[in-house]
């Protein structure tokens, strides 16, 4: 396998595969950093060449916290340095709105969008639970007791994973970062995401967990505004359905890219 982590611990980017190959470029969500991608990048840069960035407040970029314009900065910065043209996006939950962001900005960067855990449009009443859920996260996150607890559930959560030990052990090494929920929620709250995404002109997979029942119940409605959108859902999985069930993940993400991309000559 052709693996390198280039920048890894001072640009806070994974960069995996051959360079003359697709480039997919993954958006990890609030809390973890991008080496929840670790499956998906193992398994997929024989293939294609993947990038995985740390998004603000998270992992290598922990000194902020996280804002939705910085996060652009980010991802374009990946995309100038470390991709040759355009890439498929792949956003999961707060890395989805990211990732609809960015397409909503650079059309023409994207070829095409795989969004998880983030077909709930955060407008009107789900502004105000946006809002709340933030708030409330900041207020449980403030005292040392409450991140360390958060930490702590975090942890516990990625050890009962199936995953192999040397992945396990790297995304709990890079850490968690519960505060960020409660930064994110606010920037995010009141932005409608679904008018962004039904301007973006390529193909959009809503690729969500069995089990997300909120995510869910935007699913088609997400998909019907994008000019090009299909639902698929993944049996026994939740939220972060890409380690609830990585390899059928993988295998979902391969088929959608050799779907929508033309290939390569």
């Amino acid at each position: 396998m052709n693996w390198r982590g280039e920048g890894d611990g001072v640009e806070g980017v994974d960069v995996a595969g051959p360079s003359d190959a697709q480039s997919i470029v993954f958006v990890h969500g609030a809390m973890f950093t991008r080496k929840m991608w670790l499956p998906q990048q193992r398994e997929l840069s024989e293939e294609y060449h993947t990038v995985a960035p740390d998004l603000p407040g998270h992992g290598t970029r922990a000194g902020k916290p996280f804002r939705m314009a910085p996060a652009i900065d980010v991802l374009e910065d990946v995309f100038e340095t470390h991709v040759d043209g355009s890439a498929v996006l792949v956003g999961l939950s707060l890395g989805g709105y990211a990732a609809t962001e960015y397409a909503y900005r650079n059309p023409g960067d994207v070829d095409a969008l795989v969004l998880s855990g983030s077909s709930v449009n955060p407008v009107n009443t789900m502004a105000l639970g946006t809002r709340l859920t933030g708030g409330l996260t900041r207020l449980l996150t403030k005292p040392d007791l409450g991140k360390r607890a958060g930490e702590k559930l975090a942890t516990r959560w990625v050890r009962n994973r199936d995953l192999p030990p040397d992945i396990e052990r790297e995304i709990i090494d890079s850490g968690f970062y519960p505060k960020q929920f409660g930064d994110a929620g606010p920037d995010i709250a009141g932005v409608d995401f679904r008018a962004k995404l039904s301007s973006y002109p390529g193909s959009t997979l809503i690729l969500n967990g069995e089990n997300d029942k909120l995510m869910r119940r935007g699913e088609q409605a997400h998909a019907g505004a994008a000019r090009d959108g299909r639902v698929e859902v993944l049996a026994g999985a939740g939220h972060i359905c890409n380690l609830h069930r990585p390899a059928t993940y993988t295998d979902r993400v391969r088929r959608f890219v050799r779907q929508a991309v033309p290939t390569r000559q």
